[in-house]
């Protein structure tokens, strides 16, 4: 359908990638490949026809459609999510003017037999297959589903889309694509402003309704249940496998040992051949065979082996001091903009060393929450940040907060202290960033570039509370891996909010959903809240009152699920000594005991508190008085945490 040949891109004569050619076929779903700083988004540019290459050409059909996501997009604002949504059905509305076009100039002619005549008849029914194979029929129906599965509410679509925020912007772009149903579908991190529900969505459209796709995520779930083509970048050279992104990996590690195995062979051939001639260089009775090596030696064509990431990322966060037993605790907490409550009554209670995530579709509230956190914004109830606990933050645009008229060397020595000021040229090689890059501008790095350049200066201040907003976005996939292993092996806490899915398993014991007003808490990791949730899902189907029924659709009516059995009665419990009930009822007086005496300490401490309040609102108060009323403070927080565990072993031997 679309051929790639001998393509080649360079940068300030540094080439990008030389001499690549492949063929894209109608309904392939071709993931692309390689490390951040590849050429993954050139390589779509120029196919979308945004970026001329530097050698090489695209062939193009004319009649073949080609769309194009961009990673980032500028987008106008004149309209309503719905009629801008329905600028995709442009082409369709257009070919049928041309088709009655075609139908009246046919309808003057009489030259029945000309070849002009023909190419109208021809021009008509090519037309007419088009309008039908695209379906236009059900044009507001599709706009609705297409947005519904993307996120969007109902509600949403008279909204102006001057509302709506960069990520859901690029969903109305995704949109519009999606309904064009072009021949060629070119997507560029197309999950970054999605959540998992929409994500999912898009998956069962893409393997389902899309035409030919190539696309750039570094989300694995993702590519492995959408394509089943992998065309790897590296080193300038393209490899193209028939197989999805998992078996690739297995597939490009096998050719990665073969090459190294001939390289070293070759090594091995090459240094005995100069041992050769080097021992017998000035022997007249070995000229001929030494003047033979050297030719061999000339001949021998140098056997490359394939990048392999020797700078490998090495994350490690660096040792924090411990943090209280509770590094965060929320009672009824709730924000609202205006009328528009997000959330409410949010009670949770994170303890250290936990690893949760935050999810839910975009605009629930979970990066809102973590602002709260953070102390960025206004918010109702009680928020209560530990003992000792350190904050490290990662925002989801932490990467382009990051200074642009500065180098890489340059951005990190403007926050690094003491003896790390030695080190920088370590650090930055650690992260991937070698000599040819310490002196690049912020500006020109890619994505993922930048996201690895402010994680970096996230890891120079010591936290035992680390908070990581779509740390994900424009990473590539060992990047990820290597970030994934390093959190897991970190002693601190850690709330990851995120929609990978492959990130997220194996690395959260926790799951709050996020959704209708409501933080929910969620026990298991990422797949078992899915599975879950699908089942609760089901669960409220069958708890549905059966509907009546007209004997008319009688017929039509799916069978009755079955009666529900009646849940079997419970095994007799063993009845307690008297002994065991004397013991039970005496830890239970002391689990009763300590609640009450936790509740007192915290009734008196709030008093003091309030009495220094009123002293202090005075103005009479001296250093030494300010530090008293900060440790009472202090003391009420860590009284708080005795309380609640006490309330919680209570609770505990009360349900046995």
């Amino acid at each position: 359908m679309i051929s790639i040949n001998s393509l080649g891109v360079e940068f300030s004569a540094k080439p990008l990638f030389s001499d690549v050619s492949f063929v894209i076929n109608k309904n392939d779903r071709i993931a692309l490949v390689g490390k951040n700083g590849a050429g993954k988004s050139t390589m779509l540019k120029i196919l979308a026809g945004m970026q001329s290459p530097s050698a090489g050409s695209v062939s193009v059909p004319n009649d073949v459609t080609v769309g194009y996501l961009p990673q980032e997009m500028r987008t106008s604002d004149d309209t309503t999510l719905i009629n801008e949504t329905r600028k995709a059905f442009s082409a369709q509305i257009r070919r049928r003017e041309q088709l009655q076009e075609v139908i009246d100039e046919i309808g003057r002619r009489e030259d029945y037999e000309s070849a002009e005549y023909a190419a109208l008849l021809e021009r008509m029914e090519y037309l007419n297959e088009r309008i039908a194979m695209e379906g236009s029929d059900n044009m507001e129906a599709e706009m609705e589903k297409t947005l519904l599965g993307l996120g969007f509410t109902r509600d949403d679509f008279d909204r102006p889309t001057s509302e709506f925020s960069g990520g859901w912007r690029m969903r109305v772009e995704l949109a519009k694509l999606l309904l064009q149903r072009p021949d060629l579908l070119l997507l560029d991190e197309p999950t970054n402003h999605l959540d998992i529900e929409s994500i999912q969505w898009l998956e069962q459209f893409l393997a389902g309704k899309a035409n030919a796709v190539l696309l750039v995520s570094h989300d694995r779930a993702f590519l492995d249940n959408v394509t089943n083509r992998t065309i790897e970048i590296n080193c300038g050279k393209t490899y193209d496998y028939k197989v999805s992104y998992t078996q690739f990996v297995e597939l490009r590690k096998e050719r990665i040992e073969q090459q190294m195995r001939a390289y070293e062979n070759q090594q091995k051939q090459i240094a005995d051949i100069k041992d050769f001639i080097e021992r017998f260089r000035y022997k007249a009775t070995k000229a001929v065979q030494v003047q033979s090596r050297i030719k061999q030696l000339e001949k021998i064509v140098p056997i490359e082996v394939d990048e392999v990431d020797r700078s490998r990322l090495h994350l490690k966060f660096p040792p924090a001091p411990r943090s209280g037993d509770f590094p965060l605790i929320l009672e009824n907490v709730g924000k609202a903009y205006g009328s528009h409550q997000v959330f409410d009554h949010a009670e949770f209670t994170i303890r250290r060393g936990e690893k949760v995530a935050f999810v839910g579709k975009n605009g629930e509230g979970k990066s809102t929450l973590v602002k709260c956190i953070m102390g960025e914004i206004p918010f109702t109830g009680s928020l209560k940040i530990g003992h000792n606990v350190k904050i490290g933050y990662f925002a989801q645009n932490q990467a382009q907060m990051l200074d642009q008229t500065l180098s890489v060397y340059e951005t990190i020595d403007h926050v690094a202290v003491g003896d790390i000021r030695l080190k920088i040229r370590d650090l930055l090689g650690a992260f991937m960033f070698g000599e040819g890059d310490v002196d690049k501008k912020v500006s020109v790095l890619s994505g993922g570039e930048k996201t690895r350049l402010a994680m970096l200066r996230l890891l120079l201040e010591p936290m035992n509370l680390l908070i990581l907003d779509e740390p994900t976005n424009h990473l590539d996939m060992r990047t990820k891996d290597i970030l994934k292993e390093a959190i897991k092996a970190f002693e601190g806490t850690v709330i990851v909010v995120s929609h990978d899915r492959e990130f997220l398993d194996g690395l959260v014991e926790k799951v709050y959903e996020f959704g209708g007003g409501c933080v929910k808490e969620n026990l298991g990791g990422i797949y078992d809240f899915l599975r879950s949730k699908r089942m609760a899902e089901l669960s409220e189907l069958e708890r549905r009152p059966v509907e009546a029924v007209s004997p008319a659709k009688e017929v039509e009516k799916a069978p009755p699920a079955p009666e529900p059995k009646a849940a079997p009665a419970s095994a007799p419990q063993r009845k307690l000594s008297y002994a065991e009930q004397k013991e039970r009822e005496k830890t239970l007086r002391k689990a009763e005991k300590n609640v009450k005496a936790a509740e007192q300490e915290i009734a008196r401490l709030e008093e003091e508190i309030a009495a220094m309040e009123s002293e202090i609102a005075t103005g009479k108060c001296d250093q030494e008085y300010l530090a008293a009323y900060a440790d009472a403070q202090k003391r009420l927080e860590n009284q708080m945490s005795v309380w609640e565990l006490a309330s919680m072993e209570l609770d505990e031997l009360r349900a046995d």
